[in-house]
């Protein structure tokens, strides 16, 4: 776009100063370049503001507002811890403990000898009468289904965070 043009978009928008319109005013009575210009510039304004704006079709909006809606729903709501703190705070933790097992052995007497008069004696309930077969295979039934409904519990999540990076990337859910 040239200058002539700038100054006309800009006369005919109303965004320049006073003293601009009078000599943008002044050239478009005067020059004749400036007249034709202007004129078209002005037919072609004329034409734009009499086109509707297209609204998007309700499904586009509701698409829109639904992927937003999703997107606000995966942030956690506090906001979320940095790893190296977590890290941090484990490996503290770790080299206190570790410290306190290193103490406890150093501190032994590995050399000392124990007396054997002093022992204590357990008596270890015999279970083996509630242990039957019926028991049994009922706790296994159990740990099987409890063991498939965790794994089938760790597949939907994993499909579903799969489903929320292909929409957020623009792709279709597969």
């Amino acid at each position: 776009m040239n200058s002539i043009e700038e100054q006309l978009w800009n006369y005919i928008d109303g965004t320049t100063s006073p003293e601009e319109q009078k000599a943008i005013s002044l050239l478009i009575e005067q020059d004749e370049v400036y007249r034709k210009k202007y004129n078209e510039l002005l037919t072609f304004n004329a034409e734009f503001s009499a086109i509707e704006l297209d609204e998007p079709p309700m499904a586009f909006t509701y698409n829109v507002m639904e992927s937003i809606r999703n997107e606000h729903a995966m942030q956690p709501l506090k906001a979320r811890v940095d790893q190296r703190i977590v890290k941090g705070i484990g490996l503290f933790f770790g080299l206190i403990i570790s410290a306190i097992l290193i103490f406890a052995l150093a501190t032994v007497h590995w050399s000392a000898t124990v007396s054997g008069g002093n022992t204590t004696h357990f008596v270890i309930p015999n279970i083996t009468k509630f242990l039957s077969s019926p028991v049994m295979e009922s706790f296994m039934f159990f740990d099987i289904v409890l063991a498939l409904y965790i794994f089938d519990t760790y597949l939907r999540k994993k499909t579903l965070t799969k489903t929320y990076i292909s929409v957020q990337s623009g792709g279709q859910p597969k």
